[in-house]
């Protein structure tokens, strides 16, 4: 490591997930020429599971913040630089990437030109081998600079002098080369394609085009010619919007294609009358012991779900495809499926089922209360097993939910209604609400999934039994 390196520091971005790949900047909470300190929160960066703050693990001076606001980077890319040494005076750091691309070595650090008598150089580039003849090199066109002429009475050296390494490349305005790089059999395939190199795309080291980055322009350019292209509607002008899908929203999509196309799903349906459920959570609302606490018809769904998964434990499982095998889980995370407006997120409630109701109350609260602060980490939404979305807040009847990836299970659960029922054998006016469980068929039968769907549903009639079940 160079003494440039060594104080001019850049913090990557982190895997602040599992196994994630990119994250969008939101925003930055310091500037060039602000003092950091080791811990001390420099952006906030959202993932495809949680908004998260990052912490830089050095102190120093912000030299530069790589990329805007609202940049999505990919892990591992460097996103601001530090000199962890500004006492020292001026120094010329590392040349910063341009926004979005990765940042180049600096011709100082250059590889070394020989290595075992031959040097590494794409061929049409780079210095020439050594020798004890050289040409005088020509002027560039439009530069100061032009390489003196060898004199004459300069005694020719007995030994090849070490290759310096080459000037980097002048770049054009849009941070490209000037002149586009790519080895004289690529040029050659180019002009009979018909492709100009400064419209290609480079996917080699360095910035080099290569035979297939020349194919795949071709390819665009014969697509475009057969696609007929479009008259514009003015009809739809100004009235349309497009935004970029990434994020939460993009995550989500994705997690949902993978689990319906992945999981068979079956989903059944049953209609209960709660009326003594809702005269519990009146009751609950006034009880000492749940004083501070959410109380709402969810807390009492939620612990119907846990007792029916006591009650049928093979329905918190997990189907491992890559060994074949189905692991069925000991514990419960209940997943609780929240609306924020960063879009659906489904954090959980580690090992829900060891809670008691107070307990249970409390953590459901403060998941609702985080999740709409944005501050839900990746944590939070990892290892759930069973899920519950409440439509109902919507006013939704009942849906068919889709599986939360990696999960047996999820109820969704709807409106709570005044409905004409029959009780005792008379028609009443009764709070009604209707229940849907998917599960995944491939572990779990329409037996096992009913038993589950009709315990919950016995427990919302008769709450009395959270205590004979227990």
């Amino acid at each position: 490591m160079t003494a440039v390196e060594q104080r001019f520091r850049e913090f990557k971005m982190p895997d602040v997930g599992e196994g994630l790949t990119e994250a969008e900047i939101l925003k930055w909470f310091v500037a060039p020429g602000d003092t950091v300190t080791d811990g001390q929160v420099v952006c906030e960066v959202e993932t495809a599971k949680a908004a998260v703050e990052l912490p830089i693990p050095f102190d120093g001076v912000v030299h530069e913040l790589r990329f805007d606001e609202g940049t999505t980077v990919d892990v591992g890319t460097p996103i601001i630089s530090v000199d962890t040494d500004p006492g020292a005076g001026e120094a010329a750091p590392q040349a910063a990437p341009a926004a979005g691309k990765p940042a180049e070595k600096p011709a100082a650090e250059a590889e070394p030109a020989e290595k075992e008598g031959r040097q590494a150089n794409l061929v049409g580039y780079g210095a020439a081998p050594a020798s004890t003849k050289r040409r005088p090199r020509k002027p560039v066109p439009g530069s100061q600079r032009s390489a003196p002429a060898p004199s004459a009475a300069a005694p020719a050296p007995q030994e090849p002098a070490p290759a310096r390494p080459e000037a980097a490349p002048e770049l054009n305005g849009s941070g490209r080369p000037a002149r586009p790089l790519a080895k004289p059999p690529v040029r050659k395939l180019a002009k009979d394609l018909g492709i100009d190199l400064e419209a290609v795309t480079p996917s080699g080291p360095d910035g080099i085009i290569t035979r297939e980055d020349v194919h795949a322009a071709a390819e665009a350019v014969q697509t475009a010619r057969e696609t007929p292209v479009a008259a514009p509607s003015r009809a739809v002008e100004g009235r349309e919007r497009r935004v970029p899908v990434k994020g939460v929203r993009k995550a989500t999509a994705q997690a949902m294609v993978n689990s319906a196309f992945t999981a068979p799903h079956v989903t059944e349906f049953v209609t209960v009358d709660v009326t003594r459920t809702m005269k519990l959570v009146a009751d609950l609302k006034q009880d000492p012991a749940m004083a501070g606490l959410r109380v709402n018809p969810l807390l009492l769904v939620a612990k119907a779900l846990l007792v029916a998964i006591r009650r049928n434990p093979d329905v918190n499982a997990t189907w491992d495809e890559d060994n074949q095998e189905i692991v069925y889980k000991d514990y419960v995370n209940l997943g609780i499926a929240a609306a924020t407006p960063r879009g659906l997120i489904v954090p959980n409630i580690k090992d829900a089922h060891a809670k008691t109701l107070p307990e249970l109350a409390s953590a459901l609260g403060e998941l609702v209360t985080t999740a709409r602060e944005g501050k839900t980490t990746p944590a939070d939404m990892s290892g759930g097993t069973v899920t519950i979305t409440n439509v109902g807040v919507f006013g939704i009847d009942a849906g068919t939910p889709i599986l939360n990836p990696g999960e047996s299970a999820i109820l969704a659960f709807g409106a709570v209604k005044l409905q004409p029922w029959v009780h005792k054998g008379e028609v009443k006016p009764r709070q009604v609400t209707t229940l849907a469980l998917s599960f995944d068929h491939r572990l779990v039968d329409g037996e096992l999934g009913s038993k589950v769907l009709a315990d919950v549903a016995a427990v919302l009639e008769r709450p009395k039994r959270l205590i004979t079940w227990a």
